[in-house]
C-alpha cells in the first residue's frame, strides 16, 4: 500500500510540474498508438467504469478488483488511455485518470513479471549482474537507452563494469564485460584519436554495426576521442573522459567525448599503474617540474623502505600502509597511473606525498634509535651529522650503497673507501 501511494504521489507531482499534461501522459506512461489521436472518438467512460477504473484502488475498498487477470487489465489500460485523451487538459479528472492508469500498469507488471521470480544474481557475457533494490528513476538502461523506472521495473547492475539494464533487456545484451578486457589487456591506446574514417568502418557503428552517417541518417555518427572510431547514438552518449594519450604527449587534461565502452574502460583503468613515462615520453620531465619533484619523493621512499622492513616499531605502526592506495609507490619509481598524473596536475599528490615523506623521515632520523643506528658517517671528511641515503645533500655509491656528503663524493671521479676495503679483502682471501 505504501508503494502504491508513493506511485500516486510521484505521478501527481510529475503531472503538476509538466507544462503540457497530455504530453506528459503520452511520454512517460502511455504507449499510445497513432490512430488514437485521429478524430471520431466516442466517450468511453461507461465502459471504463465497468472495467473497475471507478474503484478507489489506493484505499483498497471491500470487494475484489474487477480487472484481475491480464487480458482484462490490458483492456482496462487501453480504455483508460482513450479516456485520458478525451478529457479536458489540466483537469482534475484527467489527473485522477492518469493515477488510475499507473495503478493498472502496476497490477499488470505484478502479474506478468513477479518480483520474487527474478534471481538476485545473473551471469552473462562475463557480466555479473546483481539485482538492484533502489527505486531511483535517474538511471538509464545501457541497452535500450531509456529511463529505468525503479518503482515498476526490475533492473540489474554489473558488479564489474557497472553496466545497467532492465531485466527484460538482459537477453538482448551483446557487449561483454569491460572488466575482463582490463584484466587481460591492461594497456592504453597511446595514439591521439587514431581515426580510420567512416569508409573503413563500412559506415557502420564500430561496436554494434548499426548503419551511421555524418548527416544523421539513419543514425548520427559520433566519434570517440579515445579509439578514434565512430559509433551510433546508442553506443555513444557523449560521455566525457580524460584521454591518456593527450596527457602523456601534451600534458592536456581537458575531458573529451568518448563512447560508453571507452568510458567504462578508462574508469576501470584509471588507478592501474601501467604508464612508464621515461620510456613513453621521457622529455615530459623536462617541461613539467611537478613530475621531477614527485620522482624524487618516490626515490626517497624506496630508500626508506628497507629501514621500515627491518624495524619492529615501524612494522607495528604500519607506516607503509599510508601508501596503500598507491601500492606501486613502494615497488618502483617509474610506473604511473592516470590518476597519479591527474593528481600531479592538480597539486594534490605533491602535498600528500610530501607529508608522508616527512613522517617517514621523522621516524628514521628522530623517533627510532634502531633506524638511527643504520645511518652513515662520511668517510671522506669524517665530519658532520649522521647521513642517510634519502638526504638531499648526500651522494650514494652505486656499488656498495655507502653514503657521503655530496661535496665530498662525485660518482666517477672519487674512489669510494668502502669499495676499496672490500676489494682488498677479496685479494687477501685469494
Amino acid at each position: 500500500r505504501r508503494s502504491e501511494r508513493t506511485t500516486c504521489q510521484v505521478a501527481l507531482l510529475l503531472i503538476t510540474r509538466a507544462q503540457d499534461s497530455s504530453l506528459c501522459c503520452v511520454t512517460l506512461f502511455l504507449e499510445t498508438r497513432p490512430e488514437l489521436f485521429s478524430g471520431g472518438r466516442t466517450r468511453s467512460s461507461d465502459r471504463t467504469m465497468d472495467l473497475g477504473l471507478a474503484e478507489d484502488h489506493f484505499s483498497r475498498p471491500v470487494g475484489s478488483f474487477v480487472a484481475s487477470d491480464i487480458e482484462q487489465l490490458k483492456l482496462a489500460i487501453e480504455e483508460c488511455k482513450k479516456l485520458i485523451l478525451e478529457l479536458p487538459e489540466h483537469s482534475e479528472r484527467q489527473k485522477d485518470t492518469v493515477v488510475k492508469l499507473i495503478h493498472l500498469r502496476l497490477k499488470l507488471q505484478e502479474l506478468k513479471d513477479p518480483e520474487e521470480d527474478e534471481p538476485n544474481l545473473r551471469v552473462l557475457l562475463e557480466h555479473r549482474f546483481s539485482k538492484e533494490k533502489s527505486k531511483s528513476v535517474k538511471q538509464t538502461c545501457d541497452k535500450c537507452s531509456t529511463i529505468i523506472w525503479g518503482l515498476i521495473q526490475t533492473w540489474y547492475t554489473c558488479t564489474g563494469c557497472y553496466y545497467r539494464c532492465h531485466s527484460k533487456c538482459m537477453n538482448l545484451i551483446t557487449k561483454p564485460c569491460v572488466r575482463s578486457k582490463v584484466s587481460h589487456q591492461s594497456e592504453y591506446e597511446l595514439s591521439i584519436c587514431p581515426e580510420i574514417g567512416l569508409d573503413r568502418q563500412d559506415y557502420r557503428c564500430a561496436e554494434c554495426r548499426a548503419p551511421v552517417s555524418l548527416r544523421g541518417i539513419p543514425s548520427e555518427a559520433r566519434q570517440c576521442d579515445y579509439t578514434g572510431r565512430y559509433y551510433c547514438s546508442s553506443c555513444h552518449w557523449n560521455d566525457i573522459a580524460i584521454i591518456p594519450a593527450r596527457v602523456i604527449h601534451n600534458w592536456e587534461f581537458e575531458p573529451r567525448k568518448v563512447c560508453r565502452s571507452s568510458m567504462r574502460y578508462l574508469a576501470l583503468m584509471m588507478p592501474r599503474p601501467v604508464l612508464r613515462l621515461k620510456e613513453i615520453n621521457p622529455l615530459l620531465f623536462n617541461f613539467v617540474e611537478e613530475l621531477v619533484e614527485i620522482r624524487k619523493l618516490r626515490q626517497d621512499i624506496l630508500l626508506m623502505k628497507p629501514y621500515f622492513i627491518t624495524c619492529k616499531e615501524a612494522m607495528e605502526a604500519r607506516l607503509l600502509l599510508q601508501l596503500q592506495d598507491r601500492q606501486h609507490f613502494v615497488e618502483n619509481d617509474d610506473m604511473y597511473s592516470l590518476q597519479d598524473l591527474i593528481d600531479i596536475s592538480s597539486g594534490r599528490l605533491s602535498c600528500s606525498l610530501t607529508e608522508i615523506h616527512t613522517t617517514f623521515a621523522k621516524h628514521i632520523k628522530l623517533d627510532c634509535e634502531r633506524c638511527q643506528a643504520k645511518g652513515f658517517v662520511c668517510e671522506l671528511c669524517k665530519e658532520g651529522d649522521i647521513l642517510f641515503p634519502f638526504d638531499s645533500h648526500t651522494s650514494v655509491c652505486h656499488d656498495c650503497s655507502a653514503v657521503f656528503h655530496r661535496d665530498c663524493y662525485y660518482d666517477n671521479s672519487t674512489t669510494c673507501p668502502r669499495c676499496a676495503r672490500m676489494t682488498e679483502r677479496k685479494q687477501d682471501d685469494v
